[in-house]
Protein backbone atom coordinates (compact mmCIF):
# COMPACT_ATOMS: atom_id res chain seq x y z
CA UNK A 1 0.00 0.00 0.00
CA UNK A 2 1.28 3.45 -0.89
CA UNK A 3 0.51 6.62 1.02
CA UNK A 4 0.73 9.96 -0.78
CA UNK A 5 0.41 13.36 0.78
CA UNK A 6 -2.29 15.42 -0.87
CA UNK A 7 -1.77 18.73 0.91
CA UNK A 8 1.20 20.80 -0.15
CA UNK A 9 3.98 21.17 2.39
CA UNK A 10 4.63 24.78 3.37
CA UNK A 11 8.28 25.56 2.64
CA UNK A 12 10.27 28.72 3.23
CA UNK A 13 12.91 28.96 0.50
CA UNK A 14 15.56 31.56 1.22
CA UNK A 15 17.09 33.82 -1.42
CA UNK A 16 19.87 31.38 -2.29
CA UNK A 17 17.38 28.92 -3.78
CA UNK A 18 16.14 31.47 -6.33
CA UNK A 19 19.69 32.34 -7.34
CA UNK A 20 20.53 28.64 -7.39
CA UNK A 21 18.37 28.17 -10.48
CA UNK A 22 21.00 30.13 -12.42
CA UNK A 23 24.10 28.59 -10.82
CA UNK A 24 25.54 25.60 -12.65
CA UNK A 25 26.29 23.74 -9.40
CA UNK A 26 22.81 24.21 -7.89
CA UNK A 27 20.62 24.57 -10.98
CA UNK A 28 19.25 21.02 -11.25
CA UNK A 29 18.03 20.79 -7.66
CA UNK A 30 16.79 24.39 -7.52
CA UNK A 31 14.78 23.94 -10.72
CA UNK A 32 13.47 20.64 -9.36
CA UNK A 33 12.34 22.39 -6.20
CA UNK A 34 10.47 25.09 -8.11
CA UNK A 35 8.94 22.40 -10.36
CA UNK A 36 7.50 20.81 -7.21
CA UNK A 37 6.17 24.23 -6.14
CA UNK A 38 4.54 24.67 -9.56
CA UNK A 39 3.06 21.16 -9.36
CA UNK A 40 1.53 21.77 -5.92
CA UNK A 41 3.81 19.51 -3.85
CA UNK A 42 5.13 22.53 -1.94
CA UNK A 43 3.46 25.78 -0.93
CA UNK A 44 6.07 28.50 -1.06
CA UNK A 45 6.37 30.88 1.90
CA UNK A 46 8.13 34.19 1.24
CA UNK A 47 9.03 37.19 3.37
CA UNK A 48 9.92 40.86 3.05
CA UNK A 49 13.51 39.83 3.82
CA UNK A 50 13.60 37.70 0.66
CA UNK A 51 11.94 40.50 -1.33
CA UNK A 52 14.61 42.97 -0.19
CA UNK A 53 17.49 40.60 -0.94
CA UNK A 54 16.02 39.72 -4.34
CA UNK A 55 15.72 43.41 -5.18
CA UNK A 56 19.54 43.49 -5.44
CA UNK A 57 19.80 40.29 -7.49
CA UNK A 58 20.20 40.00 -11.27
CA UNK A 59 17.05 40.56 -13.32
CA UNK A 60 16.52 36.88 -14.12
CA UNK A 61 16.48 36.05 -10.38
CA UNK A 62 13.98 38.87 -9.76
CA UNK A 63 11.81 37.56 -12.61
CA UNK A 64 11.83 34.05 -11.13
CA UNK A 65 10.83 35.41 -7.72
CA UNK A 66 8.01 37.43 -9.30
CA UNK A 67 6.81 34.31 -11.13
CA UNK A 68 6.26 32.47 -7.83
CA UNK A 69 5.43 35.31 -5.44
CA UNK A 70 1.76 35.52 -6.51
CA UNK A 71 0.97 32.00 -5.33
CA UNK A 72 3.08 32.20 -2.19
CA UNK A 73 2.13 32.80 1.41
CA UNK A 74 3.69 35.85 3.08
CA UNK A 75 5.48 35.50 6.41
CA UNK A 76 5.46 38.90 8.10
CA UNK A 77 8.41 40.29 10.03
CA UNK A 78 6.67 40.71 13.38
CA UNK A 79 7.71 40.89 17.02
CA UNK A 80 7.79 37.09 17.36
CA UNK A 81 10.19 36.67 14.44
CA UNK A 82 12.43 39.49 15.69
CA UNK A 83 12.50 37.92 19.18
CA UNK A 84 13.37 34.53 17.67
CA UNK A 85 16.14 36.09 15.59
CA UNK A 86 17.50 37.80 18.73
CA UNK A 87 17.46 34.48 20.58
CA UNK A 88 19.49 32.86 17.80
CA UNK A 89 21.97 35.73 17.97
CA UNK A 90 22.26 35.51 21.78
CA UNK A 91 22.89 31.78 21.43
CA UNK A 92 25.81 32.58 19.13
CA UNK A 93 24.45 30.56 16.22
CA UNK A 94 25.49 33.31 13.81
CA UNK A 95 27.41 36.54 14.29
CA UNK A 96 26.04 40.07 13.88
CA UNK A 97 27.00 40.28 10.21
CA UNK A 98 24.69 37.37 9.44
CA UNK A 99 21.54 38.44 11.28
CA UNK A 100 19.52 38.25 8.04
CA UNK A 101 20.28 34.51 7.89
CA UNK A 102 18.99 34.11 11.45
CA UNK A 103 15.90 36.09 10.47
CA UNK A 104 15.17 33.70 7.58
CA UNK A 105 15.15 30.76 10.00
CA UNK A 106 13.12 32.76 12.53
CA UNK A 107 10.50 33.72 9.95
CA UNK A 108 10.14 30.12 8.79
CA UNK A 109 9.85 28.93 12.39
CA UNK A 110 7.32 31.54 13.49
CA UNK A 111 5.29 30.94 10.31
CA UNK A 112 5.17 27.26 11.36
CA UNK A 113 6.76 25.99 8.18
CA UNK A 114 7.80 22.36 8.57
CA UNK A 115 10.97 23.17 6.64
CA UNK A 116 13.26 25.79 5.20
CA UNK A 117 15.39 25.12 2.13
CA UNK A 118 18.64 26.92 1.46
CA UNK A 119 22.01 26.66 -0.21
CA UNK A 120 23.60 28.63 2.64
CA UNK A 121 25.95 26.00 4.03
CA UNK A 122 27.77 28.36 6.36
CA UNK A 123 24.91 29.87 8.40
CA UNK A 124 21.76 27.81 7.80
CA UNK A 125 22.24 24.30 6.35
CA UNK A 126 25.12 23.37 8.62
CA UNK A 127 25.33 20.22 10.73
CA UNK A 128 26.44 22.14 13.83
CA UNK A 129 23.92 24.97 13.50
CA UNK A 130 20.74 22.99 12.78
CA UNK A 131 20.51 21.48 16.29
CA UNK A 132 21.28 24.90 17.77
CA UNK A 133 18.45 26.56 15.84
CA UNK A 134 16.11 23.77 16.94
CA UNK A 135 17.31 23.94 20.54
CA UNK A 136 16.36 27.62 20.67
CA UNK A 137 13.06 26.89 18.92
CA UNK A 138 12.12 24.25 21.49
CA UNK A 139 13.28 26.35 24.44
CA UNK A 140 10.94 29.14 23.28
CA UNK A 141 7.95 26.86 22.77
CA UNK A 142 8.22 26.38 19.02
CA UNK A 143 8.62 23.07 17.31
CA UNK A 144 11.76 22.04 15.49
CA UNK A 145 12.15 22.98 11.84
CA UNK A 146 13.63 20.83 9.10
CA UNK A 147 16.56 22.58 7.47
CA UNK A 148 17.51 21.12 4.09
CA UNK A 149 19.01 21.83 0.71
CA UNK A 150 16.68 21.70 -2.29
CA UNK A 151 18.46 18.50 -3.36
CA UNK A 152 17.28 16.78 -0.20
CA UNK A 153 13.61 17.62 -0.74
CA UNK A 154 13.21 16.92 -4.46
CA UNK A 155 13.82 13.18 -4.32
CA UNK A 156 10.65 11.33 -5.21
CA UNK A 157 9.33 8.96 -2.62
CA UNK A 158 9.38 5.37 -3.76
Amino acid sequence: MSYHLTCPIRVYADTSVYGGVFDRQFSHASKGFFDKVANGRFLLVVSPVISEEIRHAPQRVRDLFDQFRGGAELAAVGADAIAMQAAYMRAGIVGPNWEADALHVALATVARCPMIVSWNFKHIVHFQKIPLYNGVNISLGHGPIGIYTPLEVIADEE
